[in-house]
């Protein structure tokens, strides 16, 4: 106090005044007392109750099987729309029209393209069955020359042995007039010695010198004989050689034509091959015309829309919803808290949109919140420093809301291991990860798959 005033407040009277009755005489502290020691009785007892450890994180709904998640639809080939069979919220099965397209590259522009190419393709082959026409017609040849060379060679060797029999004849015939002219030289000779001592007449002499002229005339016709058949078999097996030569040139030929046919007939069969799969790909691109719809599922949006509008290949056209889906959720964690997620490990989801009230540590008091299990922990971590995991409904556990939609928002809570409430309170004081244990199963659950 101040003591400003000459009135001192020290023997003053608060008794005479109502105000001072209702402040210093009211036992209201006595029930705030009470209240206090129940309440630190309450928190104490709360300090002992179980708290389940937990792990947070935040994902998505996605699909169980990778095939059914949404997908866009490309086109293998650059075009341009021409004509539209769905809009967007429609049903298609797999196998449905989407839209019709058109080129936009020159080079098939050729309404009759598929028609021309089979008409190069059938003038090929054609072409390959000539040339095995061909090839057969040389090997026929082939044969035939074959057999005309061991006829010749035939004909020609016997005509030497005929030669050589004839040269035989003939040098026996050469040593008769051989020995005739001796005998005729001998008698010219006894003949003139008998003429000269007058014991054979002249007329005698002249007969023998006459009969002497004969068979030397005869001898040097034998002798000719006889070096003409030595010159036939001469002849004769030159004739050899030479057929020999002339049907080595000739099946030579023969070959070097039926090689050359073989040649062009594999390069036209090449082309064959080559056209052919020139076709295949004309005949699977004129199909690619018509974008269908890979699966069954709901068209979402349509991402190129409008007539005449290009694309290039590989662009998205449209996104489907395909049906028959099994719902699960894609969440992250921390990587401090990745050792702690195990396969089969239970999970509680919180779906956006549904209301909940949700206890961490007393799961069997939450509301709202719906059943998983982990069925896939990502063994590398994702762009966004998290692991991934993959939740399924816990078959177990209540089903999951049919109308949840793919790609909404949720929030997931891994249970962990029971402890006091005050230990867990001590762990987040100090920033301790939760404790590390081992389930006693880690088989992997099985949902089953519902199918609308």
């Amino acid at each position: 106090m101040l003591n400003i005033s000459n009135n001192p407040v020290t023997n003053f009277d608060f008794e005479r005044f109502r105000s001072a009755d209702r402040i210093f005489k009211v036992s209201y502290y006595r029930q705030f007392n009470r209240f206090l020691m129940v309440f630190s009785g309450v928190v104490f007892i709360v300090l002992f109750l179980p708290w389940t450890q937990n792990v947070t994180g935040k994902g998505y709904v996605t699909t169980l099987e990778p095939d059914k998640r949404p997908q866009t639809v490309q086109s293998q080939i650059p075009g341009r729309i021409e004509e539209w069979f769905v809009r967007e919220g429609d049903f298609v099965n797999k196998g449905d029209t989407i839209m019709r397209i058109s080129e936009v590259k020159s080079d098939f522009f050729d309404i009759d393209l598929l028609l021309r190419t089979q008409e190069q393709v059938d003038a090929k082959q054609g072409a390959v069955f000539a040339y095995s026409d061909k090839v057969t017609a040389l090997r026929a040849q082939l044969v035939a020359l074959e057999q005309e060379r061991v006829l010749k060679l035939e004909q020609s060797d016997n005509q030497l042995s005929q030669t050589i029999l004839l040269v035989q004849n003939d040098s026996i015939n050469f040593e008769a007039a051989k020995t005739d002219l001796s005998i005729a030289q001998i008698r010219l000779d006894r003949d003139q010695a008998l003429y000269e001592q007058g014991l054979k007449a002249m007329r005698d002499v002249e007969e023998k010198r006459l009969k002497l002229r004969e068979t030397e005339a005869n001898y040097i016709s034998a002798e000719n004989k006889y070096q003409n058949s030595k010159n036939e078999v001469q002849i004769a097996r030159l004739e050899i050689e030479r057929l020999q030569a002339n049907f080595a040139d000739k099946i030579s030929k023969a070959q070097s034509d039926i090689a050359t046919a073989q040649s062009d007939g594999f390069e036209a069969t090449g082309d064959v091959a080559k056209l052919s799969n020139t076709l295949a790909n004309f005949t699977s691109r004129a199909a690619l015309q018509y974008v269908l719809a890979p699966q069954s599922g709901i068209i979402n949006k349509a991402i190129k829309g409008g007539l005449g509008e290009t694309f290039v290949e590989g662009d998205r056209l449209v996104s489907i919803m395909p049906d028959n889906y099994a719902m699960a959720v894609e969440t992250y964690v921390r990587p401090i808290d990745m050792p702690l997620i195990h396969i089969g490990e239970k999970v509680r989801v919180e779906f956006d949109g549904w209301p909940a009230i949700i206890f961490s540590g007393w799961p069997n008091v939450s509301y709202g919140t719906y059943g998983a299990k982990v069925v896939a922990v990502e063994n590398f971590i994702s762009d966004n420093n998290l692991y991934r995991i993959l939740l399924s409904p816990d078959p177990e556990d209540h089903p999951w809301p049919q109308e949840v939609r793919i790609g909404s928002g949720a929030r997931t809570i891994a249970l962990l291991t029971n402890v006091p409430v005050w230990y867990e309170l001590w762990r987040q004081l100090n920033g301790f990860p939760p404790d590390y244990y081992i389930p006693n199963t880690l088989e992997i659950p099985k949902i089953p798959i519902k199918i609308k």
